[in-house]
């Protein structure tokens, strides 16, 4: 008799739409830290900036506190960040409005350039490939990634909550 261990069934894993997206989140942030990497920034750095653009172009304030959760950091690790960012030229620490002891965090027109820079050709390649859809196609796989992002939210919600929680 053979003491082999079966073999997984044919349908284990993720179905193939899954894995795709898995693989795109992948290559994402081989992007992400591939060109951080070649201008000295982490790829929570990258994160941040991101977080700060979202919310400023809401007309939101970005304050370290809410960056801090965005990105499920430490405080520690959030003084950290925001440290390398401003050294580097990217952010700025304001503080305005009634209560002057609130940090206000301001992307820079460096960071917007840097930004741009490092990924324009992320964005060049993204472009020439939406070519080949029509708009309502694009408008489908719009509406499908939106979906996705609101389970993935979900789902994040639901395993920082715990088993016990559903």
């Amino acid at each position: 008799m053979s003491a082999e261990a079966p073999g997984p069934p044919e349908a284990a894993g993720p179905p193939p739409l899954v894995r795709l997206l898995q693989e795109f989140t992948l290559e994402a942030n081989r992007y992400v830290d591939t060109a951080g990497g070649r201008n000295d920034m982490h790829r929570t750095d990258l994160n941040a900036l991101a977080v700060i653009m979202r919310h400023t172009a809401r007309n939101q304030i970005v304050t370290p506190g809410l960056l801090r959760k965005e990105l499920n950091l430490s405080s520690p690790a959030t003084t950290a960040l925001i440290d390398r960012l401003h050294s580097s030229g990217h952010v700025v620490r304001e503080r305005e409005g009634t209560d002057r002891r609130q940090v206000q965090l301001r992307m820079t027109p460096k960071a917007y350039r840097d930004g741009g820079a490092m990924f324009l050709p992320l964005a060049r390649h993204m472009g020439a490939a939406m070519e080949h859809f029509t708009p309502e196609e694009l408008e489908t796989v719009t509406r499908f990634l939106n979906s996705m992002i609101a389970a993935t939210i979900r789902a994040g919600e639901e395993a920082a909550r715990g088993p016990d929680h559903k």
